[in-house]
């Protein structure tokens, strides 16, 4: 069987066969790793050769503005309450760490969500260490300074502004005793016992029953809960909700938001921070940061088209291939998708209890001729795991599994009915699957076709993209969920989460004691190679417990103006759905990046 070409029509139930047909698209060279730097074309004041790799980047030059898109609105400013916040934040505040912008791309490229801490930098914090296995202590840059906006006016950052962050967070202190709604029923500082700071510029994070790889995944992540509000904005006013209260220490200081539309951002004339490429540089190049809210996918493209916006990231095969066709200017960059697609069955139910179904549905798709005719050769024709096989040294490469495990991934029809018939289904049955709204459809209507082969009748219900999360961590699904939940790019340890017992993100129902006790002694390693030997062994685990039918990881791609010098495809950008995960840093690149405005003009722009 070939992929089916689908209609991309979203119906509420449809049981209909998709028509099979052969593909006459030319295959493109396999893209099988990421590619280490763009083909952007370089400005055209350049540097001397110094030795350094950067330097065929040319020389950064000041001025100019960036303008990105975010397909939602931002429904608050609070990072103690940052649903919706999209880390936006991170333009006007700022982390402890970053990424080492120094590093070469062919050795890390910072295009996936997880950042290993040897490739971290100092941001806030100058340096850290761990002085026993459970107290991690970070020391601070002197001389950071907020921003110079009432009420701080500009007053130098203190251990006592992030300890103050945690303690309002978490309920820890400074007259906080509950953590934030946000917080509720996330694992991820549950083990925190304090936050102290014993000077002005020394930072004490205690912890129990944490690995060190565990406390840096956690610390050094990036995510919302890692950045900084001012404890004078929330003594005058009680919460950061109000844009106009949104201070921080970042690059960028927020001056006009207008709700559903746009938010416009300036540079920070004061701020600390100088380019690592070029020290004697102070940060930011560009004047400004725009964000435009665009919920359309196809007016951004339309807008990238036209050169209202310089960067689209987390976009698919097929809308690529068509900027290349109506626009060649604009530059791309492939990067692995931060998940794989799978088919997430609740494997407390019948028939999905039984693990010869389970085996059936995955030989039943035919994985080498999706990656061939659907991603056209852009993607490896392999199942994932539990980690992302670009996690070097905590993933379970395909190439890895034994032969008699690759046989119950391999597509085989013939076997999948016999697995069917050994487990009383010896006709197939019907169930449905629900799915996103904002999901690819088109190959789940292929998925449908594959498993209608081996007599297993799929109904798609669709839902509204919002809606569908929460819907099945409630376990509103009694079938199927057309979820992500293999290849992980994120931290490893937790990738754990998605079949832990109890846990809401665990919306398969799975409770595995030998699971449980796995992720129990990933968290309590006490060094990083403990750690990574205990995630390959849960991702040995899961691949034969079959928890998930594993389609292909594709290759999302990162479209931009050659204008732009620096990107590359780097997890920054907030346009793309579900591509390289959520945004990490967009203020630390977005100082770093700079627009070669001759360029632009010359290009009518």
């Amino acid at each position: 069987m070939l992929l089916a070409s689908c209609s991309t029509s979203k119906t509420t139930s449809t049981t209909t066969s998709t028509t099979t047909t052969t593909s006459t698209t030319t295959v493109s060279t396999p893209i099988y790793t990421i590619p280490p730097t763009s083909t952007a074309t370089t400005s055209a004041t350049t540097t001397a050769v110094t030795g350094n790799w950067w330097d065929s980047l040319g020389t950064p030059t000041y001025g100019g503005s960036l303008t990105i898109s975010l397909s939602t609105d931002i429904a608050s400013w609070d990072d103690y309450d940052p649903f919706g916040l999209t880390e936006i934040n991170q333009a006007y505040q700022d982390t402890l760490t970053a990424d080492d912008w120094t590093l070469n791309p062919s050795v890390f490229a910072f295009q996936l969500n997880f950042r290993p801490s040897t490739y971290e930098k100092g941001n806030l914090g100058e340096s850290w260490e761990f002085t026993d296995p459970k107290t991690y202590v970070v020391h601070l840059h002197h001389g950071i300074h907020w921003q110079n906006i009432p009420p701080v006016n500009g007053r130098e950052f203190t251990a006592n502004d992030v300890v103050f962050h945690f303690d309002r967070l978490l309920g820890l202190g400074d007259g906080y005793t509950k953590s934030s709604p946000y917080m509720a029923g996330v694992t991820t500082y549950v083990n925190l016992i304090s936050v102290t700071a014993p000077d002005n510029y020394t930072v004490v994070f205690n912890w129990k029953n944490e690995s060190e790889e565990s406390i840096t995944e956690k610390v050094q992540g990036g995510g919302s809960d890692e950045n900084f509000e001012a404890p004078e904005v929330i003594q005058q006013w009680g919460n950061q909700s109000d844009w106009h209260h949104a201070i921080g220490t970042g690059p960028f200081i927020v001056m006009d938001y207008v709700s559903g539309s746009s938010v416009a951002l300036v540079k920070n004339t004061n701020y600390f921070a100088h380019d690592e490429r070029h020290p004697q540089n102070q940060l930011p190049y560009i004047d400004g940061l725009n964000i435009l809210i665009i919920p359309n996918q196809a007016t951004s493209l339309s807008a990238l088209r036209t050169g209202k916006i310089d960067v689209l990231d987390s976009i698919s095969l097929s809308d690529a291939n068509n900027m290349k066709r109506t626009n060649p200017e604009i530059l791309q960059i492939a990067f692995p998708a931060a998940v794989t697609p799978t088919i997430d069955p609740r494997v407390d139910v019948k028939p999905f209890s039984d693990i010869n179904v389970r085996k059936a549905m995955q030989m039943a798709v035919d994985l080498p001729t999706i990656a061939t005719s659907y991603y056209q050769g852009t993607c490896p024709p392999y199942p994932s795991s539990m980690t992302s096989q670009y996690l070097t040294g905590w993933n379970y490469p395909y190439q890895q599994w034994p032969q008699d495990l690759k046989d119950e991934y391999a597509y085989n029809p013939t076997a999948a009915k016999q697995l069917l018939a050994a487990a009383g289904y010896p006709n197939g049955f019907n169930t449905d699957i629900v799915a996103s709204s904002a999901a690819d459809l088109t190959l789940l209507q292929a998925v449908q076709s594959y498993f209608s082969a081996v007599g297993i009748i799929m109904s798609i219900r669709t839902m509204d993209a919002a809606a569908f999360l929460p819907s099945i961590k409630a376990k509103k699904y009694d079938q199927l969920a057309f979820g992500n939940s293999a290849g992980f790019s994120f931290p490893p340890l937790m990738g754990f989460n998605r079949w832990i017992t109890g846990l809401a993100s665990t919306w398969q129902n799975v409770s595995d004691p030998v699971w449980d006790a796995l992720r129990a002694k990933a968290l309590a390693a006490t060094s990083i190679t403990d750690a990574q030997t205990l995630v390959i062994q849960g991702n040995q685990y899961m691949v034969k417990q079959h928890w998930v039918v594993s389609l292909d990881t594709p290759n999302l791609f990162g479209l931009y103006q050659p204008w732009l010098k620096g990107y590359n495809g780097q997890n920054f950008a907030i346009s793309g759905v579900g591509g390289s995960g959520s945004p990490l840093f967009i203020g630390f690149y977005a100082a770093r990046f700079w627009i070669d405005q001759n360029m632009k003009k010359s290009m009518g722009h």
